[in-house]
């Protein structure tokens, strides 16, 4: 037991002021005060000035966490981690974030468009030095939150249309619409499908504008039977292939939005006793590895996912650094591949 200077009446030893201590004095909850202390913007301006002032009063000491503070990194977060596509992004983004000696950590929304209310929560605490959202979208008080921390945000293959001050990373999805109906064209056909991916996508919209816009141009109606709406799902090219191949009049070709329903088309053919490309060619969108071992390889849309990732990145390191990027829309080239699955209609 500790005795005060002048020899008095012996007082226990003095201890650290705690963040309950705090929450006693001020007047207010354990977790108000705990949300002060990490930075954390729900709090009212009035009762967080109030809080400042008692913690500066009575000397609280924020715990010292700098022996586990965590590395730099960026941060992702998909609508859906499943398939090659997620992958392919990632690599890019790891390829730049290891030049620069930064850790990538990845999350996603479980299919929703917008991540869950307790995830922006999760990134601040993180302090991330950007997050790259995947074909998803944050809400405006999730951007806010992002925003107030100075945590720059990139959207990668956006479902909408950016604003103009949001920096974005897409593909030339029209390009690649336009590029595979004309192919199909020049071979000869005039029925041809579209599997679609959800009206709500970017890319979906203007993939399936590039296909309107070829068709239109070579004088060729628009038929609304043969424009199917997919979800960017196997089962979706399954199912729609079947519908499609029941027609009075169905097509001779069809272009899935992506590779993985490119795949269910194909399995729909084959349950059909159809051929491909002899009696019904194929087209898809993305070029995965996978396509070159499909009987016979698909034609398909190279979409540059790894470089698109890595282009995000870059553009995370240049607005952590205040550097605002030389492209805030940047959208990168795809090219049509042309393999074995498409030829000229018999008939």
């Amino acid at each position: 037991m500790a005795t005060t200077s002048d020899g008095g009446v012996p007082r226990p030893p003095q201890r650290n002021v705690t963040i309950a201590d705090i929450a006693r004095l001020a007047g207010v909850s354990v977790p108000t005060v705990s949300k002060v202390v990490n930075g954390r913007l729900e709090v009212a301006a009035a009762t967080r000035a109030h809080v400042e002032r008692v913690i500066h009063e009575h000397g609280y000491r924020r715990p010292n966490r700098s022996a586990v503070k965590p590395a730099a990194s960026i941060e992702l977060v998909f609508h859906e981690l499943a398939g090659v596509y997620p992958v392919e992004i990632i690599n890019g983004v790891e390829q730049m974030a290891g030049v620069h000696h930064l850790g990538v950590l990845v999350s996603e929304s479980r299919g929703h468009r917008v991540p869950g209310r307790g995830w922006i929560d999760d990134v601040l605490a993180r302090s991330p030095l950007g997050v790259i959202a995947v074909f998803s979208d944050l809400s405006a008080e999730q951007r806010d939150k992002l925003a107030a921390r100075g945590i720059p945000l990139v959207v990668l293959d956006p479902v909408g249309v950016p604003s103009d001050d949001l920096p974005s990373v897409g593909a030339t999805n029209w390009l690649g619409g336009l590029s595979v109906t004309r192919h199909l064209l020049d071979l000869g056909h005039r029925r041809i499908a579209a599997i679609t991916g959800p009206a709500w996508a970017l890319c979906s919209r203007a993939r399936l504008d590039g296909y309107r816009t070829a068709l239109e141009a070579a004088g060729i109606p628009v038929d609304p039977a043969l424009i199917r709406n997919g979800e960017f799902e196997i089962v979706d090219g399954v199912t729609h292939t079947a519908q499609l191949l029941a027609l009075e009049d169905p097509p001779t070709a069809i272009f899935a939005f992506n590779d993985g329903m490119a795949i269910g088309v194909y399995h729909a053919a084959a349950e059909a006793g159809v051929r491909i490309p002899h009696d019904l060619s194929v087209v898809g969108f993305d070029d995965y590895l996978i396509d070159t071992w499909l009987t016979p390889p698909l034609t398909t849309v190279y979409q540059p996912l790894t470089e698109m990732g890595a282009s995000a990145a870059r553009m995370i390191l240049d607005l952590a650094q205040g550097i605002q990027p030389e492209h805030t829309r940047l959208e990168l080239a795809t090219r049509l591949v042309v393999r074995r699955s498409t030829a000229p209609p018999r008939r």
